[in-house]
């Protein structure tokens, strides 16, 4: 984990050298806002090349970027040639790229949601794109308004750089292919606990907290989630709301878990 995060500050400062506005996702993700980059051409397509070409000579790592309109289409584009490709969505082209995918790839569509909308028919974004705004925020309230407006290619959430920390997680990658489930689920163990470490100092944006009891935390613990990556970059993710057990029903099982993306 100590290497794995090493390489993420490497990373983040190759970024620092075109935008100062950048909203990390996780250690390995993040949305940067090239409109005005502090060298280079203003292009996201040409720094985004730059970018991956810098990260590779430095780090001898590949990276995958994808360059759009707004994060959501620059987010879904990021995973479309994983781990090492460059997707570009030109504002004319992003109605058409948000047709043909999927609708699990829709921000904030999970799992529960996907199943919802299948039932009326929605499979695709073009689904979404031809199912009216009041049909959708009758069957999912406000949320039905806002994965229209994503169909449309109406997004203009802005890269924050100062966005509040929301979940707490750590990530191991492990030199050797682990898909024995006995010998996984052994080595969960210890990636749990040391969630459960960095949980219990959070404070409100994710900073220790220091002289307060640990029962005032203002962290509340909703969702469990456990996502497995394999050596093709598939990764299986199982999520557990609170009040229902995490050991309820296995974690590892068959494939590795319930949904693919």
């Amino acid at each position: 984990m100590e290497v794995y995060q090493k390489e993420s500050r490497r990373i983040r400062e190759i970024l620092h050298r075109y935008t100062d506005i950048i909203e990390p996702l996780s250690l390995d993700e993040a949305y940067l806002d090239v409109t005005d980059p502090k060298k280079g051409p203003p292009s996201g397509t040409l720094i985004a090349r730059r970018i991956r070409e810098e990260i590779y000579e430095e780090t001898g790592l590949t990276a995958s970027a994808g360059v759009g309109p707004s994060k959501f289409v620059a987010k879904v584009a990021s995973d479309q040639d994983k781990p090492d490709g460059l997707t570009v969505i030109r504002p004319e082209d992003q109605l058409d790229f948000i047709a043909g995918l999927p609708i699990g790839d829709f921000h904030g569509i999970g799992p529960v949601t996907e199943e919802k909308m299948q039932e009326i028919g929605i499979e695709s974004g073009a689904d979404l794109q031809e199912t009216s705004e009041k049909t959708l925020r009758r069957r999912f309230g406000k949320r039905g308004g806002h994965f229209k407006r994503l169909a449309m290619g109406e997004d203009d959430r802005p890269v924050k750089p100062d966005r509040e920390r929301k979940s707490v997680g750590t990530e191991r990658t492990f030199s050797d292919d682990v898909s024995d489930p006995e010998k996984m689920l052994s080595r969960l163990e210890p990636i749990a606990e040391r969630v459960a470490g960095r949980l219990g100092s959070a404070g409100p944006e994710g900073t220790p907290i220091r002289g307060r009891p640990v029962r005032d935390c203002p962290v509340r613990e909703r969702t469990m989630t456990l996502k497995l990556k394999s050596h093709d970059q598939k990764a299986t993710t199982t999520r557990c709301q609170r009040g229902r057990a995490p050991c309820g029903r296995p974690l590892c099982a068959g494939p590795f878990g319930r949904r693919k993306r």
